[in-house]
């Protein structure tokens, strides 16, 4: 855990900030190489690039702090909900923000809404690797304890108190990574329009379900104790991948593989 990566004068430059910057960039370059092969100008990415950077950070804030608002802000001054170099955001609100602005941004555009989605979600899965690893800088979003040998132990003024505990923020950057890898290839072979997005959709929902059952950093747990807030919202997002993936292959009358 190293939060600062650099100081400019007395201003601390926090790793987590700099790892979420590299993944947006990263991401929207990738994304612009893809619609080239496409067939649509790279600039259009370029243009769109700050307002989905724009709503997925007041999405991803806004979920966090009504998220956690009795925790981290009912007793603090409100100017503590803009402090984002202190971390505290929620990738679903971020996702969620994104979406909105997508949506508006190309229907304004008259832009192909589902051939777009199909870019941008390999690159999403990418910046959230570079995402999860400003997390584990950060030392949020942490796992429970363990006596597995790949434990990770934050400093003891850490919330764990320096335990050893499942380093969750590399699991998810490890299977995003992967689940990246995969979005790029099912781009090249797709068989219909929002496939790619419907597949990121499924296999995000399904993989963060999985990660989440080593989280340790949750004070709130729904069903009965057995569910985290995220896998309610992964719920969702599963059910959302799937009707897409049915809803398109239907309207561009593609017969199940």
């Amino acid at each position: 855990m190293h939060r600062v990566a650099f100081d400019l004068g007395n201003w601390p430059i926090y790793w987590y900030g700099v790892l979420i910057a590299a993944g947006f960039f990263a991401g929207l370059w990738t994304a612009s190489r893809r619609a080239l092969r496409d067939g649509i100008a790279p600039e259009t990415l370029t243009d769109l690039g700050p307002w989905l950077l724009a709503a997925a950070i007041v999405g991803s804030r806004a979920f966090y702090v009504v998220s956690y608002w009795d925790e981290d802000f009912a007793h603090q001054p409100i100017g503590e909900i803009f402090m984002l170099r202190n971390g505290g955001v929620v990738f679903y609100g971020g996702l969620i923000g994104a979406a909105i602005a997508f949506l508006l941004y190309t229907r304004r555009k008259k832009l192909p809404v589902w051939p777009l989605a199909d870019i941008l979600a390999p690159s999403i899965a990418l910046g959230q690797v570079f995402g999860r690893l400003g997390c584990f800088m950060n030392g949020c979003c942490y796992g429970c304890p363990t006596s597995l040998p790949w434990a990770v132990r934050f400093p003891a003024d850490h919330a764990t108190h320096g335990a050893p505990v499942h380093p969750t923020q590399l699991y998810e950057a490890t299977v995003c990574l992967g689940l990246h890898l995969g979005l790029v290839w099912l781009h090249r072979h797709k068989r219909f329009p929002g496939q790619v997005f419907a597949v990121y959709l499924i296999g995000y929902a399904v993989l963060r379900s999985v990660v989440e059952c080593f989280r340790g950093d949750y004070a709130v747990h729904y069903l009965g104790g057995i569910a985290t807030p995220a896998q309610l919202v992964s719920a969702a997002v599963l059910t959302a991948g799937l009707g897409l993936w049915r809803w398109q292959q239907h309207r561009t009358k593609i017969a199940p593989a």
